[in-house]
């Protein structure tokens, strides 16, 4: 699929004006916030969808595939050419997926979608969708506990943004043996997943049957359905899942980890993927 990117200023981070109060006096100064803007998501030049996003050069074009693939709308091999810009008033982007010739997205694909950087999209309409259009991951790749423990480590190494802001999302992907392969940061998780899903399918490596995923946050719902329609037989995170992530990755056959930890974590589904316990 080809890329077509329009000149235009981002910024992941600005520095904005700010009043520090230490020990009953006031400095004023300024300090770096990580940026969020709306990008909107088109197919073929119809909305799609709107969501609140980090900017970055080039990355907004891997977060609307993902998110396309991610939501069941179109397969990878379906899309041509996605184009990215910015929007006439100049506040936020748009991106362009456009289909190969004879190739239709899945039916009902024009459903109105808004997601915040918080919550991202979920809803009874999508959890029925799921469980009915997305199998089940293979058996394995095995992964020690070793191997997991490391993660988190790995991840923060690389949170360039976080480190200077102290104030966005964070996922990665791994193999089994915990080679790093790549990461995304964004103000909101599900949007840092889409982006790595979307550079998967850039790279030609869907399904991801034998990687692992990472995220720096809580597992919600719609980050295992996001694995799931990637593949992925492992999510792991540094905070708590919820029920509903954990039903589906046991019913999926998908291992979760949660309260990931240098010391220790906990499994909720697929322990059997956990070699070394």
């Amino acid at each position: 699929m080809g890329l077509a990117e329009r000149s235009r200023a981002v910024r992941p981070a600005e520095s904005v004006p700010v009043v520090r109060l230490r020990a009953g006096a006031s400095e004023r100064g300024s300090d770096l916030v990580v940026g969020e803007e709306p990008l909107e998501i088109r197919l073929g030049g119809e909305p799609l969808a709107v969501t609140m996003r980090t900017p970055v050069p080039g990355q907004d074009a891997e977060l609307a595939l993902g998110f396309a693939l991610g939501e069941g709308i179109v397969e990878p091999d379906q899309v041509a050419r996605i184009s990215e810009c910015r929007t006439e008033e100049g506040d936020g982007g748009v991106v362009d997926l456009l289909l190969r010739p004879g190739t239709r997205p899945a039916a009902g694909w024009q459903r109105n979608f808004y997601a915040t950087s918080s919550c991202g999209i979920c809803g009874k309409q999508s959890i029925d969708a799921v469980r009915a259009s997305t199998a089940a991951v293979p058996d394995g790749p095995q992964v020690s506990v070793a191997t997991v423990a490391a993660m988190p480590e790995a991840l923060r190494e690389q949170q360039q943004v976080f480190d200077r802001t102290g104030g966005l999302h964070a996922a990665a992907l791994f193999t089994p043996a915990g080679e790093l392969v790549a990461v995304r940061e964004d103000v909101g998780r599900h949007n840092a997943v889409d982006k790595l899903v979307g550079r998967a399918a850039m790279d030609g490596l869907l399904p991801l049957h034998h990687h692992a995923l990472m995220v720096s946050g809580r597992v919600s719902f719609e980050i295992v359905q996001k694995a799931l329609a990637a593949g992925l037989p492992l999510v792991a995170a540094v905070s708590a899942p919820s029920s509903l992530a954990v039903r589906l990755a046991r019913e999926s056959n998908m291992t979760l980890v949660g309260f990931l930890r240098e010391e220790g974590f906990n499994v909720y589904a697929g322990a059997e993927r956990i070699t070394g316990t």
